[in-house]
């Protein structure tokens, strides 16, 4: 199939990019414009601004941009078409598609299948008796009827082959979604069966997978048959790659934005106790561990981690493996403490004022790191105390900050009844880092040149950004840079934007297209956009563009093009009329002024 005309800017239309974009990066309000962190290279500052109006996004730090297609292109890989029909999912348009060859995805197919999936499971655990056991438990955990709903909890039932009999499931569609499978028998089978259901979703709040928790046995029962590992999580398909998903981002990421600060546990139940106890910035992994693909989801989000695992040795050690991360991301990453032996989820039901403390006191990295080694070392003897040392000086030698590394060194110190000096020798060359903040920085120097033709890149700004103002306000021949008139006449014939930016491209004008996209979402125009100040702008272009038509004409007069006394008189009638400029005839003197400029423009300007 292929796409009908008229199809892509009815999907752009119905398109919130706002919406769209914040699904993966964090953005913030900046006037009329939002700006956030660039998903595509690392920067400490926002520099990735988004014009909600005209449906653009630019970095002014990697000059990536685009509309809603491409962000989806440049984003999740997709196609062109792909990227369509997936945007008009989202929109709830079906797209009118003309007959073509070729094969297509059934991502769309698989979505709609997992949706309806996750919303009978869910169904089945609120109505089936089947369930009875399943919502004893959750109930036994602090599981009320508002958090089943919220999170969408279901029931697989205890049957081979339910789900895929109720919708009739095809064998694409169960690998598709990993829903179930082709048995050996060649039957359809169920994945999950006799399961608590925790659906997965994108950011954007689609289902794309499923975990299931197995019941544990009733009191006095032993589990029979062969062992069920506790957790079942989907296999990766199409829709889900475990790497790349944090369960509960979906509905933690505005409070996440809110307060800067994501919260990282190991499991499901440990992001609903978080967002139970009133911390509803929690995510999970989803049956794998924290991964760089994580840290890139996440710092486009909050500049804080804090990983909340529980307190036995196998959660600490996870910790340890992200202090590399924290570095090349930019991001402050700390670790909540919590009792040995007791989980975040356990806490968050016994005394939730301890869980949001444990949090608030998040220690910071690097002395978590410290700390723990400091106290798996033996420092009764010398050599104990020595070997500790050694190994705590390594881990402070990675830290980017001179201040930071010289008070941890004095800590150590202490601890290991050691000269500060003879740690301090010990000490390798620091490798320079930053420390990130997340802060909304002004658009980098030079991403618009206002240093040449200010009043003409002001003027262009101005219609950007309220065109009902400056309708009629400017002409053509106020623009004497090559870039800056091609984007005028666009802006001035009223083509949109987005349009009149592919045309600029198809046609080869790609530095009108790109000063065009700039414009599109530079934060704000320079000055506030009234009837005066647009009086203003054109009067300083209209005689800006005089002195530079003026100019022009000794070299016409020597070309040929025009003879010395006519030249001599233009001079005297356009210095007569710019004089009048601030008199009471200032009206009159403009018209002449423009109508000659005009003339003067298509005569002997290329």
């Amino acid at each position: 199939m292929a796409i009908a005309d008229g199809e892509k800017e009815r999907v752009l239309a119905a398109t919130d990019i706002v919406n769209l974009i914040s699904e993966r990066t964090g953005l913030k309000r900046s006037g009329s414009r939002w700006v956030g962190l660039c998903p595509f290279h690392n920067e400490r500052t926002g520099s990735f601004y988004v014009n909600a109006n005209e449906g653009r996004y630019y970095c002014f730090g990697c000059h990536q941009k685009g509309d809603a297609i491409e962000w989806v292109r440049q984003t999740q890989h997709f196609d062109f078409v792909d990227a369509l029909r997936y945007l008009a999912d989202k929109a709830g348009l079906t797209l009118q598609e003309t007959e073509s060859t070729g094969p297509t995805r059934n991502r769309k197919g698989y979505l709609e299948a997992m949706d309806k999936a996750v919303s009978w499971y869910h169904d089945q655990l609120l109505t089936s008796p089947d369930a009875a056991a399943a919502r004893g438990y959750l109930r036994s955990r602090g599981y009320d009827g508002e958090t089943v709903r919220r999170f969408q909890l279901g029931w697989a039932p205890d049957e081979w082959d339910k789900l895929a009999t109720t919708f009739d499931l095809s064998a694409d569609i169960l690998d598709g979604t990993g829903l179930g499978f082709i048995n050996a028998r060649g039957r359809k089978q169920d994945f999950l069966r006799a399961r608590i259901i925790f659906p997965i979703f994108d950011p954007s709040g689609k289902p794309i997978a499923v975990g299931g928790r197995i019941l544990p046995p009733a009191p006095g029962h032993e589990p029979s048959g062969r062992p069920e590992p506790k957790y079942k999580n989907s296999p990766e398909t199409v829709i889900y790659s475990k790497r790349k998903t944090l369960y509960g981002l979906n509905w933690a990421k505005d409070d996440v934005v809110r307060t800067g600060e994501i919260i990282v546990c190991e499991g499901y139940t440990d992001v609903i106790a978080f967002f139970n106890a009133g911390l509803p910035r929690a995510v999970a992994t989803c049956g794998t561990a924290l991964a760089e693909d994580h840290f890139r989801t996440m710092r486009n989000f909050a500049s804080r981690i804090v990983l909340a695992y529980d307190g036995d040795f196998a959660g600490q050690n996870a910790a340890a493996a992200v202090y590399q991360w924290e570095k090349s991301h930019d991001v402050e990453v700390r670790v909540a403490k919590f009792p040995t032996g007791v989980d975040p989820a356990e806490l968050a039901q016994r005394d939730p004022e301890a869980l949001r403390e444990a949090i608030s006191s998040a220690t910071p990295f690097l002395q978590f790191r410290v700390e723990r080694a400091l106290a798996s070392a033996s420092l009764d003897t010398a050599e104990g105390r020595a070997r500790a040392a050694e190994g705590a000086v390594a881990m402070i030698a990675e830290h980017p900050s001179d201040l930071v590394r010289d008070q941890y060194l004095q800590v150590v110190a202490d601890r290991c009844r050691l000269d500060v000096d003879r740690l301090r020798k010990m000490m390798s060359s620091p490798r320079p880092a930053a420390t990130r903040e997340f802060v909304e920085a002004p658009v980098p120097q030079g991403a618009i040149d206002l240093s040449q033709n200010r009043a003409a890149v002001n003027a262009l700004l101005a219609m950007v950004n309220e065109p009902d103002l400056t309708d009629g306000r400017f002409v053509a021949a106020y623009f004497s840079v090559p870039e800056h008139r091609v984007v005028f006449e666009s802006l001035a014939s009223g083509e949109l934007v987005r349009t009149a930016i592919d045309r600029l491209e198809s046609i080869g004008e790609t530095g009108a297209a790109d000063l065009l996209e700039r414009l599109v979402a530079y934060p704000e125009p320079p000055s506030d956009v009234t009837d005066e100040a647009i009086d203003e702008m054109a009067d300083h272009l209209l005689r800006q563009a005089c002195r530079s038509a003026l100019g022009d004409i000794p070299r016409l007069v020597r070309e040929q093009a025009l003879a010395g006394d006519e030249a001599a008189a233009i001079v005297a009638d356009v210095q007569h009329y710019v004089g009048l400029l601030d008199s009471p005839q200032r009206l009159d003197a403009t018209h002449a002024l423009i109508e000659w400029l005009v003339g003067f423009d298509e005569a002997y300007r290329p």
